[in-house]
């Protein structure tokens, strides 16, 4: 018998496959934009404006040309703090929605009713009972397994709910897009704190790493690896938009008219940029991350547990690599989702090919997203380097540009790699073949995982 986490984690993934096979039959592919270019038309734009590359620093050089390249703005004033692992994280959300006086938006891909989401719902619940106006948006694929009637208790209570895309069609009748997901993890309260990143709200996801918490192999469940950020400052207005702007497109409910906006001072020194993807938009993060890659001059350390790239992201791992810049990614040894892990090993003899480094996180099951590129430009998130995340999902991304914090993200990069094993080329191509014709397979799908 399935216990209610199992359960749910097939429910995810048969309704993924299901997403897939429906959009193979019904629909016809989205392509990314060619971005082949991109480095030479945003610096082209930098100049236009009147501000010669030549005259800025290397971090607003960098900042200037990915506002170029993304059209968003990048906001300064900000203090950003890195969360490492689901405790970490629990506990700083925990203690802002604790803290709250006016508002809380929260916005996650699962929401289990077990121990973790019980004690959740129990805080939301009763900050709504205070006169906190909670509003929730919560992925119906993401959260499938999750009993209808944990969510009523919370809408019984006077929290604001909106399931994102029904599994059933007749929820959102002659609307009903079953490929595209909510991915995003949100949380906004009062207006002033923001937080993002990988961290569900799900038992599962909030273990700490084995290697962090100190523990021995064996002793405990295999913890989760993830990541998240808490934001103050002028930054978090863009994460509010976020999501507000997901709750409109749902064409649900109004919500209570309340400020959601309040005046937000300086807070630090952090130059933040909040970037969202969703489906048939202007790509933003994809084009930030290929921006990024292309100007890399000494690393680029990526982190992800879903990786299947399409060919520019590829083309241009490797043209880094074989320019001198040591790329180097952290991969998972296992995963919940089969096809996608061989998909990703799919790309592996090319990469290892070209001088990429390629490593796989040992004794955790990995779900950070993250990358710190020439230890300056550092991002966390909800997206997977997947043409899911980029095409698909709605996502949400923080890019820091900003040494002190990339010198953080490289420390946590380094305790990552002392907990990895790498993968050679040689050692790779010894694989055997029942292993490469799983690859071919889940490759041939990639576009659809």
């Amino acid at each position: 018998m399935l216990n209610a986490q199992q359960h749910g984690l097939f429910l995810r993934r048969f309704l993924r496959y299901a997403a897939a096979l429906l959009s193979i039959l019904t629909a016809a592919c989205s392509t990314l934009p060619d971005v082949s270019n991109l480095s030479a038309s945003a610096l082209q734009s930098v100049a236009s404006n009147g501000d010669p590359a030549a005259g800025l620093s290397r971090l607003d050089r960098i900042a200037a040309m990915e506002e170029a390249a993304t059209g968003s703005p990048l906001i300064k004033g900000n203090k950003v703090t890195l969360l490492f692992d689901g405790p970490d994280t629990m506990t700083a959300m925990i203690a802002a929605i604790q803290q709250a006086k006016s508002t809380i938006n929260f916005e996650t891909y699962i929401f289990d009713r077990d121990q973790l989401g019980l004690r959740f719902a129990d805080l939301l619940i009763e900050k709504q009972r205070a006169g906190v106006q909670v509003n929730i948006i919560y992925d119906s694929v993401g959260s499938i397994g999750t009993p209808t009637e944990f969510f009523e208790r919370m809408r019984a209570a006077g929290i604001k709910l909106i399931e994102f895309n029904p599994v059933n069609p007749l929820k959102r009748f002659g609307r009903w897009q079953l490929n595209h997901r909510d991915h995003r993890k949100i949380l906004v309260v009062d207006g002033k704190i923001g937080f993002t990143g990988g961290v569900n709200i799900s038992a599962a996801y909030a273990n700490s790493s084995l290697f962090r918490a100190r523990r021995r192999p064996g002793a405990d469940a295999i913890g989760w690896r993830d990541t998240h950020v808490q934001i103050e400052g002028p930054a978090v207005a863009s994460l509010q938009l976020l999501f507000l702007q997901t709750w409109s497109a749902q064409q649900d409910e109004d919500l209570p008219d309340l400020d959601y906006f309040p005046k937000l001072e300086s807070a630090g020194d952090k130059t933040v940029h909040v970037l969202g993807s969703q489906p048939d938009h202007d790509y933003s993060l994809y084009k930030a991350y290929i921006l990024a890659i292309q100007q890399a001059r000494r690393s680029i350390h990526i982190t992800t547990p879903y990786f299947i790239p399409d060919r520019q992201l590829v083309a241009a791992l490797v043209a880094a690599a074989k320019r001198g810049v040591e790329v180097t990614l952290i991969l998972p040894s296992v995963t919940d989702i089969g096809l996608v892990y061989h998909a990703g090993q799919s790309f592996y003899t090319q990469l290892l090919s070209a001088g990429v480094h390629i490593y796989q996180l040992q004794i955790a099951v990995l779900h950070a997203k993250t990358a710190v590129i020439d230890g300056s430009w550092s991002t966390v998130g909800s997206a997977n380097m997947d043409i899911r995340s980029f095409l698909h999902n709605y996502e949400a991304n923080v890019i820091v540009i900003d040494d002190q914090f990339g010198r953080e993200m490289e420390k946590a990069f380094r305790e990552d790699i002392r907990g990895s094993s790498q993968i050679t080329l040689e050692q790779w191509q010894q694989r055997p073949l029942s292993e490469r014709i799983k690859e071919w397979a889940a490759r041939s799908l990639g576009y659809w995982l």
